[in-house]
């Protein structure tokens, strides 16, 4: 009898307890994912790239732009190193980000900087996708200076990539690759593009010289970084009936000031010529890098020049704050540059080390009769 009593909870036990088991597994297994995300968080500005083949992070949150409004965005940032046994080099790093707004915003942005083994080359790149409501002035900054506001659906997959190459330890070489298209739809007042197309495809190619004696890319505390740049977009790559030419030419410079200070300057042109495509001009504020506070194409134009100076200041732990004040404008060409059309730009922001030497950065930027907040990760420059 005890041997059947024995049997027949044994039977029981191989009916229920695989079920309860594989339950408390399930349970366990989300507690560990639980764990790991919320560790991510908290210890997630530790450098484990000796470690691990990639030291990802993830963050799911509200967002809000000045273009898209209120929404939901997510973002993955990872750094990592091709050779793991070389302690001089600094990591590489790649990202993803997306957000949806509730006036029908959505955009998708890949971008990072890969640095190959024996610190030689590096490849810099930029992928977006973008969906957006946007409101709209004009195609010329006299026009966005006088028109009322339009609106209109801009639509647009854009590439640009940057590899280049050391020649000296400071010295790079580089050639780049751009490849554009962007259509404008549900137009309130077609009249803006001035007889433009609504959509233009377009692929550059062109070289460039650097000096860089940057700490790290993402948040230098130190160096120089010199670009000049010349990218030629050749008609028959393209559906505009021209070849067009643009430069861009950066000054970067990063200077301690004293312990946990950084006193950073950026000096950016972008000079298109005259009568490019509306899809190629300049917009004042776009990017969330420059001019920031400013609507994305409140003011439009061939060519662009602005100038910042920003003072970072590491505050406690992994919180640090930044004051930035600069200005800038667009303009048809240089024989139409007027003093009166520079635009002024301050603000202030918050810093949060998401990853090792990774900020989060909340800006808000002030501007002529406006201002805004600028969510994005690492620093504007």
């Amino acid at each position: 009898m005890d041997i059947k009593r024995i049997i027949f909870f044994i039977a029981v036990a191989g009916l229920f307890t695989p079920a309860e088991a594989q339950t408390q597994k399930e349970d366990t297994i989300k507690d560990s994912r639980l764990r790991r995300y919320w560790n991510s968080l908290v210890h997630g500005n530790i450098d484990r790239t000796f470690e691990r083949k990639m030291d990802m992070s993830f963050i799911v949150a509200p967002c809000y732009t000045r273009e898209g409004s209120f929404g939901i965005g997510g973002a993955a940032t990872g750094l990592y190193r091709i050779d793991r046994t070389d302690s001089v080099m600094q990591p590489s790093d790649i990202s993803l980000s997306g957000s949806a707004t509730v006036n029908g915003f959505y955009s998708i942005t890949v971008k990072g900087n890969n640095h190959f083994r024996g610190n030689r080359s590096r490849l810099s790149y930029l992928l977006q996708f973008q969906n957006k409501n946007l409101d709209f002035w004009g195609v010329s900054y006299d026009a966005c200076a006088t028109n009322p506001v339009a609106g209109y659906r801009r639509q647009m997959i854009n590439l640009e990539s940057d590899y280049v190459y050391k020649v000296t330890k400071d010295f790079h070489v580089g050639a780049a690759l751009n490849v554009n298209y962007t259509r404008a739809s549900r137009m309130t007042r077609p009249g803006y593009l001035e007889g433009q197309q609504t959509a233009y495809f377009f692929t550059g190619i062109g070289l460039s010289v650097q000096y860089d004696t940057r700490d790290f890319i993402l948040n230098p505390k130190r160096g120089i970084y010199f670009l000049a740049r010349e990218v030629v977009y050749p008609e028959w790559l393209s559906n505009h009936d021209r070849t067009i030419f643009g430069t861009t030419v950066i000054l970067d410079v990063y200077q301690p000031a004293w312990k946990g200070s950084v006193l950073a300057f950026d000096l950016y042109g972008q000079f298109n010529g005259s009568n490019v495509p509306w899809t190629l001009r300049e917009e004042l504020g776009s990017g969330m890098s420059r001019m920031r506070g400013y609507y994305a194409g409140r003011y439009i134009d061939n060519n662009q020049m602005t100038a910042q100076l920003e003072f970072r200041q590491h505050v406690y732990g992994r919180v640090g704050c930044v004051a930035w004040v600069g200005g800038g404008t667009v303009f048809p060409s240089f024989g139409s540059l007027r003093w009166k059309d520079v635009l002024p730009n301050y603000g202030l922001g918050l810093r949060l080390e998401f990853k090792h030497n990774v900020n989060v950065r909340i800006d808000y930027g002030f501007g002529k009769d406006t201002g805004g907040f600028v969510f994005q990760f690492a620093e504007a420059f």
